[in-house]
């Protein structure tokens, strides 16, 4: 990287460094603290958050993200600090611990993980699977895909690095990870690790001849988090799933698992028009079945109307204490039944969805074996 460029890095380290302290949630901190990063950032372009800004920091970022319906339990959120981890052997090991972790025996809690940042001459970790754990989808000969079709190019670059699937609807992707000087490595998650519920309908008894299933834990780990001026490529993330999210779309569009038509006529629907409303009671039942499953297997899941609810009581809440809560209307509602829900019928104050700290979408890497090696 050119001189000029690592000045212009250093620079802007420096502006979000100054915008990061001068945060009132950091008011606490040592007088000295600011001008102890200024040194760093002069000496060295970047500068080292410590353990409590970085909780503090992804906290912040939580709150401050417009898509997430969750945010009220952002207070709650739990930081694991890899930052000392930087072979991607370690770095797998730490991902699992984190998934264990996280998922807490069914009691999904929220957890951050956070490994080395981008350096200032531009390198970093960066993880390929959008979710820790994720379902493979593997292209078949008439051009349909058997599994996750959302997942069809990451599982073809696995299986070019050298994974194998056993080649059902529910494999389990690796991780695929790469790392500056090892490349792209890919690593099989260790048996007991993937908390997994099968889905059943109290009242249908087919329904478990469908044999769908889903992992309990939604570890987000294709988004950076961008602190203080400093971005961490590698930060995976875990909340809990809202039902809708498996249910109404993972099960149910049509370029993902799309089980609506079965479900239909497993309940006898008529599928001839779309007026009979078939689509609709599918996916009600669907959905209604993956939080009964998650209910029976004492796996945490938020039903679509409370998530809503609790969403409007928070934002009412932080009005009252005069702050605005930047929210994406489109997002924060579901995709079922939405005019049941508060968030539905009203507006959202604050527009301002780029606030910083926060979780931001990043272009992976190219895909760049150094041998390949699975583990």
């Amino acid at each position: 990287m050119a001189i000029s460029t690592l000045s212009e890095s250093a620079d802007r380290t420096r502006r979000g460094a100054e915008h990061f302290f001068g945060l009132p949630e950091l008011a606490h901190l040592p007088a000295g603290r600011v001008a102890e990063v200024r040194r760093q950032i002069a000496a060295t372009g970047t500068y080292t958050h410590t353990p409590e800004e970085l909780l503090i920091g992804a906290r912040l970022a939580w709150r401050n993200h417009a898509r997430c319906v969750g945010r009220m339990h952002w207070r709650s959120l739990k930081l694991l600090d890899f930052r000392d981890r930087t072979t991607a052997g370690s770095i797998a090991e730490a991902c699992w611990e984190h998934v264990r972790e996280s998922t807490n025996g069914g009691r999904i809690e929220s957890v951050i993980s956070v490994f080395p940042p981008r350096s200032p001459s531009g390198e970093s970790i960066h993880i390929s699977n959008p979710h820790l754990l994720r379902y493979a989808g593997y292209r078949l000969p008439d051009g349909g895909v058997l599994g996750d079709p959302a997942t069809a190019d990451l599982t073809e670059s696995a299986q070019r690095l050298g994974w194998r699937g056993a080649g059902t609807p529910f494999d389990l992707l690796p991780l695929v990870l790469t790392t500056p000087g090892e490349g792209t490595k890919w690593y099989d998650v260790p048996a007991g690790t993937a908390l997994e519920v099968p889905i059943r309908h109290p009242d249908y008894d087919w329904f478990a001849d469908l044999g769908l299933k889903w992992y309990a834990n939604p570890a987000l780990s294709d988004m950076a988090l961008e602190l203080g001026g400093i971005t961490y490529t590698c930060a995976p993330f875990t909340g809990w799933y809202l039902s809708t999210e498996i249910g109404a779309r993972n099960f149910s569009d049509e370029s993902r698992y799309h089980k609506l038509p079965t479900v239909a006529e497993k309940m006898g629907l008529d599928t001839s028009s779309d007026r009979t409303m078939w689509k609709d009671r599918a996916l009600v039942e669907l959905t209604y079945a993956v939080v009964h499953s998650f209910d029976q297997a004492g796996v945490r899941i938020y039903d679509h109307h409370t998530a809503a609810r609790h969403f409007v009581q928070y934002v009412e809440r932080e009005e009252a204490q005069g702050r605005q809560v930047p929210t994406d209307w489109s997002w924060v509602n579901p995709p079922l039944s939405s005019s049941t829900t508060p968030a539905f019928h009203r507006t959202f104050d604050a527009p301002d969805f780029d606030l910083r700290p926060n979780f931001v979408r990043q272009a992976g890497p190219a895909i760049c074996p150094h041998g390949g090696g699975g583990a």
